[in-house]
């Protein structure tokens, strides 16, 4: 089986092989931006939505892709084929090219671009059974976080200080209000609406946040796009956190505090079946060539 492969600025290697250079802005000033794309069955979800979104990010840093977004699918899943691995994650990442250290833009430099295929990191199912636990942490990030920038140190100091204190997410809190998790986006259920905080400059557009959206309307359940203070999340009856690898994931306490039962409740269990059956829906019916079932 494959232990995954890299597409380097047009060549295919293994991880061993696969260098930058140690001038690439994306090592020395975090000059870039990147997605995560699910891979099903061997077949990218959604790609189409994340590389738009890629495009969306690498413009708002005033970088020029070096292949189209049509270019950038082919190259995706013919990279995703060749790896053979039916359950994995495609990562791809832009960064502003290598060039002598200057905070100035380089004049010549070209664009890095890298994209990986490795087994997907499940999700143990006890959690999706039991739900998870979150804790909140003051929001330190930058005011553009609607970009998906690869500078995610406060996301990794933020992430590793809820591993440390037994939680599976942090969520971040500016001003009293919830933004987002550190690689997800937060749902509410009210009792009356699932709120989600709005997606404005302050949020990342999650792919999956848009999905759970959609479906919960299909469902009839009313969504509202807001501000989501802390108080009104301690006292939701459900909290959800959804992300491209997470998927749906029922938060049961937050700073060690129950929410609603303190258990998965019925609005996560519905939406949770329904994007599974999306999923089915679209892609899992017509399997990747040559993929490879890596889930053991």
């Amino acid at each position: 089986m494959s232990d995954g492969l890299v597409w380097l600025n047009g060549e295919i290697l293994d991880f061993a092989s696969a260098k930058v250079s140690v001038e690439d802005r994306g090592f020395q000033f975090g000059d870039g931006v990147y997605e995560v794309v699910r891979v099903y069955g061997g077949r990218p979800f959604a790609l189409a939505e994340h590389l738009e979104r890629l495009q969306r990010s690498a413009r708002e840093i005033e970088l020029s892709l070096p292949l189209s977004l049509g270019e950038l699918a082919v190259v995706a899943e013919e990279l995703v084929a060749r790896a053979g691995i039916a359950e994995a994650e495609l990562y791809i990442q832009v960064t502003r090219g290598a060039a002598r250290r200057n905070h100035l833009f380089p004049e010549d430099a070209r664009p890095t671009l890298v994209m990986t295929v490795r087994s997907v990191r499940l999700i143990p199912p006890e959690l999706r059974e039991h739900g998870v636990r979150a804790l909140t942490v003051p929001d330190e990030r930058w005011a553009r976080c609607d970009i998906k920038s690869i500078c995610l140190l406060p996301n990794v100091l933020a992430k590793e200080r809820a591993h440390r204190a037994g939680a599976f997410e942090a969520l971040f809190v500016r001003d009293g209000l919830v933004m987002e998790g550190t690689s997800s986006n937060v749902f509410a259920w009210t009792g009356e609406a699932l709120v989600t905080p709005i997606a404005d400059h302050r949020i990342l557009a999650g792919i999956t946040r848009g999905f759970i959206l959609r479906l919960a309307q299909q469902l009839g359940y009313r969504t509202e796009e807001r501000d989501l203070p802390l108080a009104e999340l301690r006292s939701a009856r459900e909290v959800l956190i959804a992300g491209t690898v997470t998927e749906l994931l029922a938060v049961i306490a937050v700073d060690g505090e129950p929410i609603g039962s303190g258990v998965p409740g019925p609005v996560f269990r519905q939406l949770y079946a329904a994007y599974r059956q999306m999923i089915a829906d679209r892609v899992l019916a017509s399997p990747g060539i040559g993929a490879r079932d890596s889930s053991g």
